[in-house]
């Protein structure tokens, strides 16, 4: 028995030598891999149906719509093939987005492996994918870093359920830019937790923070107040280390990323601008008003434009030219964020009831409007797939629908944490103090998210534009849990001693 006992572990030595051992970190990354592969690689291929955006980014990046009867495919049959224009593109950008670089950089790789004329999407989704799971990867190590194996590896099946369902994944397979905003807003709160953690080298860490964060905030116009929200509390991170050069650098990345926010808002175009500010009065301040008549008038706007109600920006055969002179002299001048903001600040039944159909929307992953598969597959139009998507779904069946419920789930994480975060700053624990700093701008990104929806475009597309609430609602949530999990939560409770590189901790309250 003990010569078998020292045979099998020989075998080990030799099998999985340390440097290989299969961490929480690998699992994870290898099974979010896994499952992706299988849902966007292999038939039946799912991905994303267009609901009329997509012209926003391929065109001005060299590709068109190849099939004669594309606008049959809208939102009900995802395309996985699309033109690259051979001679000359009129196109300008419609606008500007950090989402151009993965494009261009996907049609490279089209055209060096498959086609110079025909763009297969799949390449921009296995670039997405190699992003994601090393986003996984450094999520995951960051939180499991300092748990027994066992721990690390129930986290890790918890990340695969998570981050390896359908509903985020399928966005790869379209031109969307919630694929950038997902894969970047990991990276964030990746690297500011393993800078808390002290984990590999604190200035590449400060740098994917920092490139991460600028891809985030231009990859859309309503994410420029992420750029300012994680500028603002990310000066925290001066106090990482003492050196000055780390903390020059710091407020210089900080100061850019602020620069970033602001550049993303001044250079939203006129036409995007009309669009948001017609849906925001239409389908928010209006559809919220038991008296429309009464609101416009508040606003100095014709009384007649109560018409206008719950009507969309796009309708075909609209009750009035959208992009009339007389519209936007007597419509779109008399009111804009500010005004709308301060409408709802003496309106607080109207403000509560437009965040509370803000909440029903907030925690759907993927929007039910849009199909995942081909026509080919013979599936219905705006058929859904379900292959892996148990966590979305019980997401969206089980949140409560309230914006309350957003509140109370705030407060609970903040009490939580609130205990280390004090004794942090008792004993001037300025790195520790990074976790709360990193909860606070998560929520603080989440909220703008919701925040922008319903005040700059009503209800308009809501699920989807409220994304990256969603997002970080999982990724503070999902480190709770792991926190719980991993048994931190008693007061005072020593961790086991430090692995290498690890290091000891003591804590009260949710610590880590």
């Amino acid at each position: 028995m003990i010569e078998d006992n020292m045979v099998k572990t020989t075998l080990r030595q030799h099998l999985m030598p340390a440097g290989l051992r299969v961490t929480p970190a690998f699992a994870a990354a290898f099974g979010v891999l896994l499952v992706t592969v299988i849902a966007l690689f292999t038939a039946p291929y799912i991905g994303m149906a267009d609901n009329g955006d997509f012209f926003r980014n391929i065109y001005s990046n060299g590709l068109y719509f190849s099939l004669p009867d594309y606008d049959s495919k809208y939102f009900g049959y995802f395309v996985k093939h699309f033109g690259i224009y051979q001679y000359y593109n009129e196109n300008g950008a419609t606008l500007d987005s950090s989402q151009s670089l993965f494009i261009k950089l996907s049609m490279g790789l089209n055209k060096l492996f498959f086609s110079s004329t025909v763009f297969d999407i799949r390449f921009q989704a296995a670039i997405y994918t190699v992003l994601y799971v090393a986003a996984i990867y450094l999520l995951i190590e960051a939180v499991t870093c300092k748990m027994s194996r066992k721990q690390g590896m129930i986290i890790a099946v918890i990340a695969v359920l998570v981050f390896g369902d359908t509903g985020y994944t399928a966005y790869f397979n379209s031109f969307y830019s919630e694929s950038v905003v997902m894969i970047m807003m990991i990276f964030v709160f990746a690297s500011w937790l393993l800078l808390y953690r002290k984990r590999y080298n604190d200035y590449a860490l400060l740098g994917l923070f920092v490139l991460s964060s600028i891809i985030l905030t231009t990859s859309k116009q309503q994410n420029a107040p992420v750029g300012m929200i994680i500028a603002v509390l990310g000066i925290s991170l001066v106090w990482i280390r003492r050196d000055r050069l780390f903390r020059s650098l710091t407020l210089v990345s900080m100061a850019l990323l602020m620069l970033s926010g602001i550049a993303t808002y001044l250079n939203i175009s006129k036409e995007f601008v009309n669009i948001n500010q017609y849906h925001a009065m239409t389908r928010g301040v209006l559809k919220e008003s038991s008296n429309p008549e009464t609101t416009l008038k508040s606003f100095g706007i014709n009384e007649q434009y109560a018409i206008l109600k719950d009507s969309i920006y796009y309708e075909q055969y609209g009750t009035v030219d959208v992009n009339s002179p007389i519209l936007e002299k007597d419509f779109y001048s008399r009111y804009g964020f500010g005004s709308i903001l301060k409408h709802y600040a003496a309106n607080p039944d109207q403000l509560g009831s437009i965040l509370n159909v803000a909440a029903r929307s907030a925690f759907s992953i993927k929007p039910a409007a849009m199909g995942n598969y081909e026509e080919s597959e013979g599936k219905a139009f705006r058929a859904q797939s379900h292959f892996f998507t148990a966590y979305s779904l019980l997401k969206q069946k089980l949140a409560p629908k309230t914006f309350g419920f957003i509140l109370l789930w705030m407060a609970l994480v903040i009490g939580l944490y609130m205990p280390s975060c004090v004794k942090a700053v008792r004993t001037r624990n300025m790195r520790a103090l990074q976790r709360m700093v990193l909860i606070l701008a998560s929520m603080g990104v989440g909220l703008s998210g919701i925040f922008v929806s319903i005040i700059g475009a009503g209800d308009a597309d809501i699920s989807k534009h409220e994304f990256l609430f969603t997002l970080c609602f999982d990724l503070v949530t999902f480190m709770l849990a792991a926190d719980v999990i991993g048994r931190k939560v008693s007061a005072g409770r020593k961790p086991a001693a430090s692995k290498a590189g690890q290091y000891p901790e003591v804590q009260k309250g949710v610590s880590a």
